[in-house]
């Protein structure tokens, strides 16, 4: 009995850590290393310097066959396109979850993302060739301020009222997009995720990678892929199931994983 008294009061004085260690967080822990290679790796900037130096290259050609009638713009998606959420997703996951709706706005009531690297160089490019920049982001309506001041912050061009354009009724980007297409030549766009450049690529009975594939000479040159492995739509297909756990999920990914 003393001896299970002891065992009971060491397991309530280790440390919160110790005891994330010990246990995997529901699957949680799955995204230590996709979390970390955003954050540590020259890699992950590397890519993303990559993917703006592209862009550069594909604005200039995309502006010599622009229709002249209308004015020009690039069309960018927010998170981790042109700001960086790897700080939110580390502390979830010390939190021992991957996402909680009330956390991530709290988050971006702070204002406190840093840039993607090459993010704002690349927009103040464009802007100095007079092409607007509208910022297409599935971020609440609620989330306004903080996202607006964020921006503004760093100095992005064109962040206010006119060319933040938030979620309304929908998901789906593709009305945003059409509604800017009116007035304006959209010569690229810029996201991590391939809803940010259509909708065709994971439409239900589609095989995205046949889509991809499709469209394969687009990117890189009207399409502009930014690297993200935290998080993305792809998921949603990926995972079968509603109200799945954490660790459902994490047992699907193993699962799913191509092994030899």
């Amino acid at each position: 009995m003393k001896r299970q008294l002891i065992s009971i009061t060491a397991l309530f004085l280790l440390p919160l850590a110790l005891l994330a260690q010990q246990n995997p967080a529901g699957g949680a822990r799955d995204y230590t290393t996709s979390i970390l290679w955003q954050q540590r790796s020259g890699e992950y900037r590397a890519l993303a310097f990559q993917a703006y130096n592209f862009a550069r290259l594909s604005l200039l050609e995309q502006m010599k066959i622009a229709d002249t009638t209308k004015k020009n713009c690039v069309v960018v998606d927010i998170d981790e396109t042109v700001l960086d959420n790897s700080p939110f997703q580390g502390t979830e996951l010390k939190r021992g979850i991957s996402y909680n709706a009330a956390d991530w706005s709290n988050w971006t009531s702070k204002g406190a993302a840093d840039t993607v690297p090459g993010a704002l160089g690349f927009l103040k490019y464009a802007a100095s060739k007079n092409v607007e920049v509208f910022y297409i982001t599935n971020r609440e309506v609620t989330e306004h301020n903080g996202t607006l001041k964020n921006l503004q912050d760093h100095g992005f061009p064109y962040a206010d009222e006119a060319h933040l354009v938030l979620k309304s009724n929908t998901s789906d980007k593709e009305p945003r997009r059409q509604k800017v297409l009116e007035t304006y030549n959209i010569l690229l766009l810029c996201g991590d995720n391939l809803s940010d450049f259509s909708n065709v690529f994971y439409r239900e009975n589609k095989d995205t990678k046949e889509e991809v594939d499709r469209d394969q000479q687009l990117f890189g040159t009207k399409y502009i892929v930014l690297p993200n492995p935290m998080y993305g739509d792809w998921e949603k297909q990926f995972y079968k199931g509603k109200d799945l756990k954490e660790s459902d999920r994490s047992r699907q990914r193993m699962e799913g994983l191509k092994t030899y």
